[in-house]
């Protein structure tokens, strides 16, 4: 704490700044950290946003969306370094981004100025992108919840209300049924968002 100001790491849309003085407590919201408006043009930070938005919905962190939407609108690649002062991201936050969104296909090294830095740019390729985010997102979970499904199933056969078992066993067999709908939606989806 500096001059009776602590700062919180906050997780939320907010974090928190508390003032502690002798007489007085408060806490003043104040928005977390966004694009540096200094370094971004207005359009450069309006991407940004829109595409830190749109991968949230998906449940990437928003930093992720971030880096790939200022990779999107940027005439030449990128290095880390680009990334971490024009974002306002971490060093860490930017080279985790940059792994996710290289293992699903969303970006690519490229040449850049300086040889010895790795440069990067978007992969602008719909389906590429569709394709890495159902082969490193989706399809894990939806593994991972069709083995959980077939545990329930047979906790559900151990229930001993005959008519709370018939109830579970209905409820159990339609998440499979839709489970199964998802494993045959995705190569569509696939295929219609190609470009």
């Amino acid at each position: 704490m500096v001059g009776g100001v602590g700062l919180s790491a906050g997780r939320g849309i907010c974090s928190e700044i508390i003032e502690l003085t002798p007489q007085v407590c408060c806490s003043v919201r104040v928005p977390e950290r966004a694009p540096n408006p200094e370094v971004l043009s207005e359009i450069e930070q309006q991407v940004v946003t829109l595409c830190a938005d749109g991968v949230r919905v998906a449940g990437l962190p928003k930093s992720i969306g971030e880096i790939y939407g200022l990779l999107y609108i940027s005439r030449e690649p990128l290095a880390l370094d680009d990334l971490v002062a024009r974002l306002g991201i971490s060093k860490g936050t930017a080279s985790q981004g940059l792994k996710m969104l290289r293992a699903l296909g969303a970006v690519r090294e490229a040449e850049g100025l300086d040889a010895r830095r790795s440069y990067f740019e978007a992969d602008l390729q719909l389906k590429k992108l569709v394709s890495g985010f159902i082969r490193e997102q989706l399809r894990p979970h939806l593994a991972s919840g069709e083995d959980r499904l077939h545990k329930i199933g047979l906790q559900v056969q151990d229930e001993q209300d005959p008519e709370l078992r018939d109830f579970y066993d209905d409820r159990v067999n339609k998440l499979v049924r839709w489970s199964k709908r998802a494993r045959l939606v995705f190569p569509l989806l696939q295929r219609v968002l190609g470009d």
